[in-house]
């Protein structure tokens, strides 16, 4: 038998709680305009779920252990569910596809639709369970489906080198790699060990400015709201982290400590953030579940400047990296923290600076635009997502942001006023980094 990984466990065990909630779906849609050739598609998609295992892969349980199962791809029923449509419907029609759960006991882990909405007007949605996906994971698929299209076109079949290993292979790998806890010498005992004293006393719930109590339940229903960061302060945070060895991310996320910590979430802020957990080249092309949630805990006591928050920032990342082999479920399970159903343990907010990768499907004889799709969930309390964007001549032009907020906590006039309170933050403390943390006014949220 093959086992599940220990990141795939952790969404097993959720799956189980929660069979019918599509929060851990992820969906990927691009729309397409010219004459495409509809039986292409079709037969590449199935090349694509023939060539990565992952996504011909259902979970059996075997005497109460949960495995994996890779079907031959002869027992696999690849659709592309065809609809032809209206432009006006197109938002719920995808809203529906994309809320549509999966049985991960029975149904191979990707679905795709194909709206028609002329002769020469597709939208394709591609939705994937996360169990055998990851952010990472969009650009060897779009790469291999789009190389598989314009093989089908010519009437031939997709001419790519083969993985040199697949994810049941990195499964087998990981254990080997992190070995038995029993052993203090092996690398899970060690990097538990850290985690151990890194995590000690955290908070166990962060004090957020939300306008409604935590429910018992929750569907983890949740909005989003948009806004940008501009050039020039895009500039200046540059220059903070490469004075001080740092990277972007590491500014950021002093800047959102320090926001979160002037909202009166006290001066112990933990933040979540994901990291890729490809250790190795062979991954570099696999569909899989690979990537690890960290915890940067970060201390804003004693009224810091940017410049001192980031120097903080670095050392709990450096050290972070250092121990990211252990999966964030299985760390969950050791430390042992309260447990609720609707909070998060250890983080109940997330900051990720999205890879500038491009993601987007080039087709054969096809222009395609990207489409953004709000997934109407956030798994977090607040999740902010930010993308840095580039000039023609490689310098900052400012970047995107995303802030998703749970409804049960939050009105959007909230949200809103905490993305507010980022962007003028940030651009205070960029153009002075030198300045203490109180210095900069963030207005108090309104009862």
């Amino acid at each position: 038998m093959i086992p599940l990984s220990l990141g795939q466990l952790g969404l097993w065990f959720i799956h189980q709680m929660n069979p019918g909630s599509s929060v851990y779906t992820m969906q990927l849609a691009s729309r397409l305009t010219g004459q495409l050739d509809r039986t292409a598609l079709e037969e590449a998609l199935r090349d694509v779920v023939q060539r990565h295992e992952s996504l011909r892969t259902v979970i059996r349980d075997g005497g109460g252990v949960p495995h994996q199962v890779v079907l031959d791809i002869s027992e696999c029923a690849v659709g592309l569910e065809y609809e032809e449509l209206a432009e006006e419907e197109l938002h719920e029609a995808m809203y529906e596809a994309s809320e549509r759960p999966f049985d991960l006991v029975r149904d191979l882990p990707l679905r795709a639709w194909l709206f028609a909405l002329g002769p020469q007007e597709h939208v394709l949605l591609i939705s994937m369970h996360h169990i055998v996906s990851d952010g990472w994971s969009l650009g060897p698929l779009t790469r291999d489906l789009a190389r598989a299209y314009a093989a089908r076109r010519r009437g031939a079949e997709p001419n790519w080198p083969p993985l040199p290993v697949q994810y049941a292979d990195y499964t087998l790998w990981q254990r080997r790699l992190l070995g038995r806890e029993e052993d203090p010498d092996s690398l899970a005992s060690r990097q538990l060990a850290h985690w151990r004293v890194a995590l000690d006393g955290i908070p166990q719930e962060l004090r957020l400015p939300a306008d409604h109590p935590r429910p018992p339940t929750s569907d983890f229903a949740g909005g989003t709201i948009e806004f940008t960061l501009d050039a020039d302060v895009h500039t200046a945070l540059t220059e903070v982290a490469r004075t001080e060895n740092a990277t972007m991310f590491m500014a950021l996320q002093a800047g959102f400590a320090a926001l979160l910590s002037k909202l009166g979430a006290g001066t112990d802020i933990p933040i979540g953030s994901p990291v890729a957990g490809r250790m190795d080249d062979a991954l570099t092309d696999l569909v899989g579940y690979f990537v690890n949630m960290l915890v940067f805990r970060v201390d804003v006591s004693g009224d810091p400047s940017l410049r001192d928050l980031v120097k903080r920032v670095q050392a709990v990342a450096l050290d972070a990296y250092e121990n990211q082999d252990i999966p964030f479920d299985h760390l969950v399970r050791e430390l042992n923290p309260a447990r609720s159903r609707t909070r998060h343990p250890l983080f109940q907010v997330m900051l990720t600076l999205e890879d500038n990768t491009d993601t987007g499907l080039t087709f054969d004889g096809l222009t395609d635009v990207p489409l953004d799709i709000d997934a109407g969930s956030s798994m977090f309390d607040l999740a902010l997502s930010l993308r840095e964007n580039f000039g023609p001549d490689k310098k900052p032009a400012g970047m995107d942001a995303f802030l998703e907020y749970q409804l049960d906590l939050f009105e959007p006039e909230t949200a809103q006023h905490v993305a507010d309170g980022y962007r003028r933050l940030l651009a205070a403390l960029a153009a002075d980094p030198d300045a203490p943390i109180s210095t900069v006014d963030v207005p108090r949220i309104p009862s």
